[in-house]
């Protein structure tokens, strides 16, 4: 299949352009990161809300076949589980090149605080994963059983819970007024749900093997997707508008960013124009939605815009000086309130993404997981 070949290619290339970040920050440190005192998190933080959410919106994808027992979807939930198992290691491998000390991690396993919203995230995915590990297993081995519906049961909890989780780690700071938003929890399982359905509409569409139901599932899908983007685009406007009624300057300020300022283009062109739009226009047409090559491609761009948007949701609320004049107060290496990904962050984030399309592919291929056959054929 061509289209699986050129994206083999493009993971490979994206891999190698990669590892020159991944083995610099590793042997080198966080020295040609633009990140830094005041702007304490950047690229890789955006990119392990993006990889975290496609991961919880799938298996949110899985339990249509599993646990809701959606005829329509059958034979698509084998690819669901696949999709979240690669793209949560996705999520803790780009988090885990913003932490100063790696090694580190185990005290959150051997001295928890219950309390800390940090912790509670670190056992969530290690039991995300154990989960979606349990799932893939009875999936394979007992899939009409009720075991295997309580572990489903079990997973979209732990989904949902994940991703409100991650606005809520946000939400509590609350001397980032851009992020200190009743809403902005909220907003997360929305935006999972939504990455997650376009990563498997992408697969469906253009590496599935060809089904007599697959336009059909395509349509329904786009249309969740449609849904889901309004949606978030509500909540987007919902914020954007209290915040600027509201008055309060910090805030004001990280909107005004988003809106006209620095990160403008990428809301309007990208998250809004190409991630939107687009897709709402195109998912719309009951023709272009049926057909595999067009839904691949709104999928492609509904995950970009969401990219895009967790950029948008990390960014502006760190490049608003806390204090009146502590931008000009001190100076030096990485005392800046002027943020755009480094080489040396791209990189990272370049090889983490090929990698996660690399793994995808050969996971479809791998004969003895069988994504795409029925147990009924196994048997």
């Amino acid at each position: 299949m061509l289209t699986k070949r050129l994206t083999y290619a493009v993971g490979a290339l994206a891999f190698l352009a990669g590892v020159w970040g991944i083995y610099t920050r590793l042997f080198v440190g966080e020295r040609d990161v633009n990140y830094g005192s005041y702007v304490v998190w950047g690229l890789w933080v955006a990119m392990y809300l993006f990889f975290a959410g496609a991961a919880t919106g799938s298996y949110m994808f899985a339990t249509m076949e599993y646990l809701f027992n959606i005829k329509l979807f059958k034979g698509t939930g084998k690819a669901a589980l696949w999709c979240a198992l690669i793209t949560m290691p996705a999520a803790l491998a780009t988090i885990g090149m913003d932490l100063g000390h790696m090694e580190r991690i185990v005290k959150v396993y051997l001295e928890p605080n219950p309390f800390s919203l940090l912790a509670q995230m670190v056992w969530g995915y290690t039991s995300f994963i154990a989960v979606i590990l349990v799932t893939m297993w009875l999936v394979y081995k007992k899939p009409e059983t009720k075991l295997t519906k309580w572990a489903l049961s079990i997973g979209l909890f732990v989904s949902i819970f994940l991703s409100g989780g991650v606005g809520a780690l946000l939400g509590v700071n609350a001397s980032r007024a851009y992020w200190h938003v009743g809403l902005l929890p909220v907003q997360f399982p929305i935006f999972s749900m939504a990455t997650g359905f376009a990563l498997l509409m992408i697969v469906l569409a253009w590496f599935a093997p060809k089904d007599e139901n697959r336009p059909e599932q395509l349509r329904v899908i786009g249309m969740a997707v449609v849904v889901l983007l309004l949606v978030k685009t509500y909540f987007v406007w919902s914020d954007f508008s209290q915040s600027m009624y509201a008055g309060v300057p910090q805030n004001v300020e990280a909107v005004k960013s988003v809106l006209f300022g620095p990160y403008s283009w990428q809301f309007w062109a990208v998250q809004i124009g190409l991630g939107t739009l687009i897709p709402i226009l195109v998912l719309t047409q009951r023709k272009l939605a049926g057909s595999a090559a067009w839904a691949g491609w709104m999928g492609l761009f509904v995950l970009i815009g969401f990219a895009i948007a967790r950029t948008n949701i990390v960014f502006p609320a760190l490049v608003i000086p806390e204090l009146e004049g502590l931008a000009t107060a001190f100076t030096g290496p990485h005392l800046s309130f002027d943020y755009s990904p480094s080489l040396l962050e791209l990189s990272v984030v370049s090889g983490v993404v090929g990698g996660t399309i690399i793994a995808l592919l050969l996971g479809l291929d791998f004969k003895r997981l069988n994504i795409f056959t029925s147990e009924s054929e196994v048997k």
